[in-house]
């Protein structure tokens, strides 16, 4: 069934093998002029600082990846079936319609809320959402470097308690 109108969609974030205990939800809200995103999250990895080679644990990239798969595939490298990050009109990557700021954990947790003018809540349907293990760069093509992918969720609408209401309360 289409909740199209109910201009509110939902990702349940599940850890993969490299972070089995992270969960959260994200919502994305049709609003004026564009799109607000509420993440909500718990499990993250705590941060580590850079070491010579190694890139720090955090804060961890989220983004929207062009493909609505959360197959888990190669469990040292979970998540590829994603894709790469979403971007609907050719933008270089920093500036990808699936390009959010990265999440800080707090002892594990995180919550944050931004608006983006990049993309419509209809056009995120059916993609994917990834957190990763390391921060985005914001320069790197195609995607930024953001390390290993730590969870993912697929982006459907919220299904609202009374499909014939168009002014409802949702699950």
């Amino acid at each position: 069934m289409n909740y199209e109108n109910s201009k509110t969609a939902v990702a349940y974030l599940k850890g993969g093998p490299l972070a089995p205990d992270l969960r959260g939800i994200v919502y994305l809200m049709s609003v004026p002029g564009g799109t607000e995103v509420f993440v909500e999250v718990e499990g993250l990895p705590q941060y580590q600082p850079a070491t010579n080679d190694e890139n720090p644990i955090g804060p961890h990239g989220f983004h929207i990846h062009e493909v609505g798969s959360c197959e888990v595939g190669d469990p040292e490298d979970p998540f590829q079936a994603a894709g790469q990050h979403w971007a609907p009109r050719g933008q270089p990557h920093g500036n990808h319609a699936g390009d959010f700021p990265v999440l800080f954990s707090n002892d594990g947790y995180a919550r944050m809320s931004f608006f983006t003018n990049k993309f419509d809540v209809a056009e995120a349907i059916g993609k994917s959402i990834i957190i990763h293990k390391n921060p985005d760069d914001y320069r790197s093509q195609p995607a930024g470097d953001a390390g290993k992918r730590l969870a993912c969720g697929l982006i459907q609408w919220l299904e609202p308690i009374n499909p014939s209401c168009v002014n409802c309360q949702f699950l």
